[in-house]
């Protein structure tokens, strides 16, 4: 593994990724490198990933119904 040293970083830039670590119960480091990696990621894997995350869902629950009807019906009852 690589090692990334930041120099000259702006204190409340520090503290704010203080927090967001601690939001995302991390370490500091494990903050900093989990938003590298999502932040070097590629379109195409970004699509990917989406995509077998919506075949998941499909398979876990179905397709959901198209929504036009339901809000035509909503609209027309009111």
């Amino acid at each position: 593994m690589a090692t990334l040293t930041i120099r000259d970083l702006d204190d409340a830039v520090f503290e704010r990724l203080k927090l967001r670590a601690a939001e995302n119960h991390r370490s500091l480091e494990d903050e900093v490198a989990h938003m590298l990696s999502e932040r070097s990621r590629s379109g195409a894997e970004i699509v990917r990933d989406l995509r077998a995350s919506f075949q998941r869902r499909v398979a876990e629950h179905g397709l959901s119904p198209d929504s036009v009807g339901i809000v035509r019906a909503l609209r027309d009852e009111a």
